[in-house]
């Protein structure tokens, strides 16, 4: 009688642990759909009445679009996770005469530009200055100001693999505020503070392109098609927002190659070339 209370004791106890496993794997399943809603969200892309897109950069990865008549008169232009080569910052130097300053520390490669203007900083932006291990971070705001580009009329392209987030939590509004155009590949759909810079950057900037990664595709963050976006973000000073456009925009693939597309991630499988 004793060891059959014991086996039903178990019994109940092994069912109790499974039903709150099951459970807790339902709320945070529940919890991650509902960030990932947010995070769509909040990326919906707007048509501005005063841009004309140009891709910069090569066909493909490496390659972004911009606002090309809204860049002039430009200063300087910072490129953000460079590797064996930079063709954005290539093409921005050459066509507009600027220095490009890039920021890597972790491809000891030292991009060329024939033509161009390169000066490379072997220290990666992040949300505090500092080192981690051997390499070097330091914020937005310092590095802009270390080379004296504070007020300066420059444009950035980012693609750091996830720290984007952090640094621009870190960044000053009033210094996001001065920049024209951003143009950078997010990543992730699980952490929180995604929505929170999304919202933070939509203060300043218009979302004005965005195109799935279709090497990212991936179940796992529907409602999103994918982990990796490239987006560009263009401030309100001097966007010219089109009220007439359908919300959220959907550009033409004629002047926009990268216009938002969910049929990338529907047609390819993850790892397939664009």
């Amino acid at each position: 009688m004793k060891r059959t209370f014991i086996r039903i004791t178990l019994v109940i106890l092994l069912f109790t642990g499974a039903v709150i496993i099951v459970i807790g794997a339902l709320v945070r399943h529940a919890a991650g759909r509902k960030l990932r809603e947010a995070i769509l969200g909040e990326l919906q892309p707007v048509c501005l009445k005063n841009c004309t897109f140009k891709r910069f950069g090569s066909a493909n990865d490496g390659g972004y679009l911009m606002c090309e008549n809204l860049i002039k008169p430009l200063d300087t232009a910072y490129s953000y996770g460079v590797g064996s080569n930079d063709d954005w910052g290539c093409e921005v130097s050459r066509r507009y005469h600027v220095p490009v300053q890039q920021y890597d520390c972790f491809d000891p490669a030292r991009p060329t530009c024939d033509g161009g203007t390169f000066v490379f900083h072997n220290e990666c932006v992040g949300d505090r200055t500092g080192y981690s291990g051997s390499r070097f971070f330091d914020t937005l705001q310092n590095q802009i100001r270390s080379n004296g580009d504070t007020g300066r009329r420059l444009i950035i392209k980012m693609d750091i693999e996830g720290a984007e987030w952090d640094s621009l939590l870190a960044a000053p509004d009033d210094l996001l505020a001065s920049i024209p155009q951003i143009t950078m590949e997010m990543h992730g759909f699980d952490d929180p503070k995604i929505v929170e810079a999304l919202r933070k950057l939509k203060r300043n900037f218009y979302l004005v392109n965005l195109h799935f990664n279709n090497w990212s595709c991936t179940s796992r963050a529907a409602p999103l098609p994918a982990w990796a976006y490239q987006t560009h973000w263009v401030n309100k000073r001097i966007g010219v927002l089109d009220p007439d456009a359908p919300f959220p925009a959907r550009l033409s693939p004629l002047n926009a190659p990268d216009s938002p597309t969910w049929s990338d991630c529907q047609l390819r499988t993850p790892g397939s070339k664009p």
